[in-house]
């Protein structure tokens, strides 16, 4: 059986941290280690302090790496934490995605075969999401599993590079050949990986049968910033993404969406839907052009502004 590490990058974590390791260590197929990456060491503290709980304590195979807000990357920090990990696969998980049922190590692990880089699970909604968000799970993380190789670039476009560190294991052997994760990136590490393993001959996994809970209900302002991020990682990296149009996916989807608003009857959830979405292109689009923006603007209109700050 293969050795996997599962790897949590955290900021903030609260107690819902603590169930989600518990959930992790009651896999049928035992994490060797959980690496916990966690941003700022204050908040950290703050959460074993206030909740009277340790998991240093109460288990022994989870090692902790603190790192602060300014060195933080979305490439480069996972990097660090693969660096503490010995196993022959890893998991990367979100610290607010949490597994459906005991046996989401052993099916992500059961997929990957020799020539598969990465494995990704399928994206299960909160029982808060709104049903815009609730739509667009079922959208993105549809019923069937799927291999997926750059020979499906004609047939899929973008979605053949669709991966997601939510949940995603990763081969070590082909993550190392492949030099690991971009090393400076302000989103999208999770797909650029996808996307250089398909270019290089190797294969991506959607397993459907490894679930996560995980949704967010985010505001038009929070899919404005999300959707800049994404455009300004599309635009730096056109080996990934400028052959291939994310666009049409995005039409796709919404107008799926509006025609199941209309059949079950919510239609009056649309003109919020239609704003929500022109957040969304609006940000997308500044992103994209974020190089002709001024500096503050583009700190202004960024997700993660610590990246621009740093000197990007």
């Amino acid at each position: 059986m293969s050795s996997v590490d599962v790897i949590i990058p955290t900021y903030k974590p609260d107690t819902a941290l603590f169930r989600l390791l518990d959930d992790l260590e009651r896999q049928t197929h035992a994490p060797s280690h959980i690496i916990i990456i966690n941003t700022e060491k204050k908040y950290w503290d703050v959460l074993v302090g206030s909740s009277g709980e340790n998991p240093l304590e109460k288990y022994d195979n989870i090692v902790i790496k603190h790192v602060t807000k300014n060195k933080f990357d979305h490439g480069e920090t996972r990097n660090q934490a693969v660096k503490l990990s010995d196993a022959d696969f890893f998991l990367m998980l979100t610290q607010d995605a949490f597994p459906r049922d005991r046996e989401l190590i052993s099916n992500l692990a059961g997929a990957l075969d020799a020539d598969v880089a990465v494995a990704y699970g399928r994206q299960y909604p909160r029982s808060d999401c709104n049903l815009a968000e609730r739509y667009s799970r079922k959208f993105n993380y549809p019923a069937e599993p799927m291999k997926k190789t750059q020979e499906d670039i004609k047939r899929l476009g973008i979605k053949t590079y669709f991966c997601s560190n939510v949940c995603a294991m990763y081969r070590r052997d082909i993550f190392d050949k492949l030099g690991g994760f971009i090393h400076r990136t302000i989103f999208n590490e999770d797909m650029i990986y996808a996307g250089h393993a398909c270019q290089m001959g190797y294969a991506v996994m959607y397993v459907p049968a490894a679930g996560v809970i995980h949704s967010h209900n985010y505001t038009c302002m929070q899919q404005f910033h999300r959707n800049f991020d994404i455009g300004v990682s599309q635009t730096q990296h056109p080996e990934i993404f400028g052959a291939v149009s994310s666009e049409s996916e995005g039409r796709k989807m919404v107008a799926q969406t509006l025609r199941h608003f209309r059949h079950i009857g919510k239609s009056y959830l649309i003109p919020h839907y239609i704003l929500m979405c022109g957040c969304r292109f609006l940000g997308y689009k500044l992103g994209r052009n974020y190089r002709r923006l001024p500096k503050k603007l583009v700190r202004a209109f960024a997700m993660n502004k610590e990246y621009f700050a740093n000197g990007t």
